[in-house]
């Protein structure tokens, strides 16, 4: 069994920041090791897609949208199985519901999500 588990998220001020934490468990994790997966962060807001933010890979390189350069760093401790996604600058149109995903070859797994809103 595997679980995602999303935190951070919840109300803040355009121009704010959020550090969202995704912490993964689960014995597949002594199979296969946490630093073994791509990580990626994606976000849906109401009545849209769901789109990919950022991805950490198990390597350690980093990918971005583009609507997020220069304001979010994504980032891990596979020694803690969590990923991080710091969020500087938000904006309204950054208010979503927040997903991680955990993924190795054919597999991947989804954490519940977490909730950002970006209001004055």
């Amino acid at each position: 069994q595997v679980q995602l588990v999303e935190s951070g998220g919840g109300l803040v001020q355009p121009g704010g920041s959020l550090r969202l934490s995704c912490t993964a468990s689960g014995s597949i994790f002594r199979i296969y090791e946490f630093r073994t997966y791509d990580i990626d962060w994606y976000r849906q807001a109401p009545g849209k897609q769901r789109d990919l933010v950022a991805t950490v890979t198990s390597g350690g390189s980093t990918i971005y949208a583009d609507s997020v350069k220069g304001r979010f760093t994504i980032s891990r401790d596979n020694a803690k199985n969590t990923v991080y996604l710091q969020m500087n600058s938000l904006r309204p149109e950054d208010t979503a519901v927040y997903y991680c995903r955990a993924a190795r070859g054919f597999t991947a797994y989804w954490g519940q999500g977490t909730q950002v809103t970006v209001s004055s």
